[in-house]
């Protein structure tokens, strides 16, 4: 990456802004009013008059807003897992992250820089504003694709912002003097549920037009750089309320036929299941940016030299650089929520028939290994045997789900797992289920689903058969759980005795099977950054800021009734200045 963006610096830097926010009147955290426009005459050249007229301006430009999100990318796993019931930090970790579990995050802390949200989307408007979009080559508009993916970036910087801090003003032209910074951010701040209507108006007709093509840069696939918008409009679409369309836009963009994403087959198994011996799991993930899970990610760089370089691997894990002082680990929560589920398998009896066995839960060689897989085979702990004296810590902490080639932000299972919460709020709760026990193909939905519900969801769960078969699509649950669609102790809920009609059945199982899939994607997408976001998401929807609050009270085994207190107020939820 670093030689193709770095080739031609000064076309590059031409796009880097700077535009930091003000802490007036409104509650905002971060710098002084002094610092409301930073624009370094070595770093920055504003050429208002400039339209963007050329296929390598349009490069360097987009590249050089990527840059930008660099700087954004840690934060947004470090503020979305930090903060939730998943992990907590060791005593090694820094005041700054300590800060972030603790939920005492002040205008000094390293974490809480609304400024470096703007400066991505500063350098959108910029080339939003001045790039030539009708300029038509060969019957085609040159900048056409560019200009889709920036406003894809724009709108989902706006959404990590608004969830970081809860309200922000929408400033959509370029801000090129401080007197134009000063009056932008005296806006009434726009909510969650503005900001995401109003980003969903703005790209939802960019949802057919192709990512730019720039090649491979270093080893990866340039196309994971940009942000897949159909996906984005689901996610939109989802904090903003509105289910039916959420659920669409994750289905369509799912099946389309000509880039299926398909869940695969990969899952976390035990060795040997005919003599029993639940000795040791298998670990068939791979988190890498070049593997097919990975839809969407910020590139970094391999040194901070060239860049911005992710400093996630050193926080999670036991590494050289931080002498094997991991900073973060799972919480006492997490290893309950991995627990609490059954490993199903199968295997075929001497007789041909088929037969189903349900993992132990103790004496097990890891105590990981109980229940679900997926925790066990991506997080391993030991000690090393050094001397007690020693620089280096003889506690190893390994965590599989972070690489320093970049920041994943959309990952195949966990957009899965969001149409699944789409479709159950949608009225779908069957079709949600399927995608967490079998995953969703035509024989799966032609088997388990009933036609009432099929002809009222419609194109929302119809898969080609010729794209998404057995052979390549699973549920969720069977990443960790094995043959979960064996499993006959995992079922969609059902009341105890008939409800007077389907929609009184629909609206009971709604919020339970709702904890479900939200516990799925605490297993699936631990370390991640998601799950501080899902909680939040519905404890908003329900109104029960308990939902978020007792949830986080008891990540280290029992109820910190002070923490849960102080959750119950929403305002705690945010980054905001006191």
């Amino acid at each position: 990456m670093k030689q193709y963006i770095y080739s031609k610096t000064e076309k590059l830097l031409r796009f880097v802004v700077y535009i930091l926010l003000p802490l007036t009147g409104g509650g905002w955290v971060g710098v002084s009013c002094s610092d409301l426009l930073d624009t370094d005459s070595e770093l920055v050249e504003f050429q208002e008059d400039n339209r963007l007229q050329e296929n390598t301006d349009s490069v360097y430009s987009v590249m050089g807003i990527i840059y930008k999100m660099q700087t954004i990318a840690d934060r947004t796993v470090l503020l979305g897992e930090l903060r939730s019931d998943l992990v907590t930090t060791t005593a090694s970790a820094s005041t700054d992250l300590k800060a972030i579990v603790n939920f005492n995050i002040d205008e000094n802390n390293a974490y809480n820089r609304i400024s470096d949200y703007y400066a991505v989307i500063n350098n959108c408007n910029y080339f939003l504003k001045y790039v030539n979009k009708d300029l038509v080559k060969n019957d085609r508009k040159v900048f056409e694709s560019e200009y889709a993916a920036v406003k894809a970036f724009r709108a989902w910087t706006y959404l990590q912002m608004a969830l970081v801090y809860g309200s922000v003003p929408l400033v959509t032209e370029p801000l090129l003097t401080e007197e134009a910074s000063q009056q932008a951010m005296k806006q009434t701040p726009m909510g969650i549920t503005e900001i995401c209507n109003y980003f969903i108006d703005d790209i939802k007709d960019y949802t057919d037009t192709k990512v730019p093509v720039y090649g491979t840069i270093g080893t990866y696939n340039s196309t994971k750089f940009f942000i897949p918008v159909r996906a984005l409009l689901g996610d939109l679409c989802l904090w903003a309320g509105r289910y039916q369309e959420a659920a669409q836009y994750y289905h369509d963009y799912l099946s389309l036929r000509t880039d299926p994403v398909r869940t695969g087959t990969s899952r976390a198994t035990w060795n040997d299941v005919v003599s029993k011996e639940w000795r040791r799991a298998g670990n068939q993930f791979n988190f890498d940016a070049n593997n097919s899970e990975c839809l969407c990610f910020i590139p970094m760089e391999s040194s901070e030299f060239y860049g911005v370089k992710s400093e996630l691997t050193n926080i999670f894990n036991s590494t050289s650089v931080n002498q094997q002082y991991a900073k973060v680990t799972p919480t006492i929560r997490l290893r309950q929520l991995s627990a609490e589920p059954n490993y199903c398998a199968t295997y075929n009896k001497i007789d041909g028939s088929q037969d189903t066995i349900y993992a132990p839960k103790e004496n097990l060689e890891k105590s990981e290994y109980a229940g679900d897989l997926r925790l066990g085979t991506i997080y391993t702990y030991r000690t090393s045997g050094k001397e007690r004296y020693a620089r280096t810590s003889d506690e190893i902490q390994t965590i599989d789900k972070f690489n320093s080639s970049g920041v994943t932000i959309y990952r195949t299972n966990m957009v899965y797992l969001r149409y699944a919460e789409a479709l159950n709020r949608a009225g779908y709760p069957q079709s949600a289920f399927a995608v967490l026990k079998y995953g969703l193909y035509p024989d799966i939905v032609d088997k388990y689903i009933d036609q009432a519900e099929r002809d009222a969801a419609g194109t929302l769960i119809s898969f080609d058969i010729d794209y998404f078969s057995i052979s390549n699509t699973q549920g969720v649950h069977s990443r960790g759980c094995g043959s979960a669609d064996c499993d006959t102790l995992y079922l969609l809920p059902q009341p105890a005795t008939a409800l007077a009609s389907r929609a009184d059945t629909v609206a009971w199982q709604q919020p339970l099977l709702e904890d479900m899939i939200i516990s799925e994607m605490a297993l699936e997408g631990a370390f991640e950054g998601y799950r501080y976001y899902d909680l939040m998401r519905v404890a908003l929807r329900r109104n029960d800021p308990s939902y978020l609050a007792t949830a986080i009270a008891l990540r280290n085994g029992t109820l910190d009734t002070a923490l849960q207190q102080m959750l119950m107020n929403k305002d705690a939820w945010y980054l905001r200045k006191e």
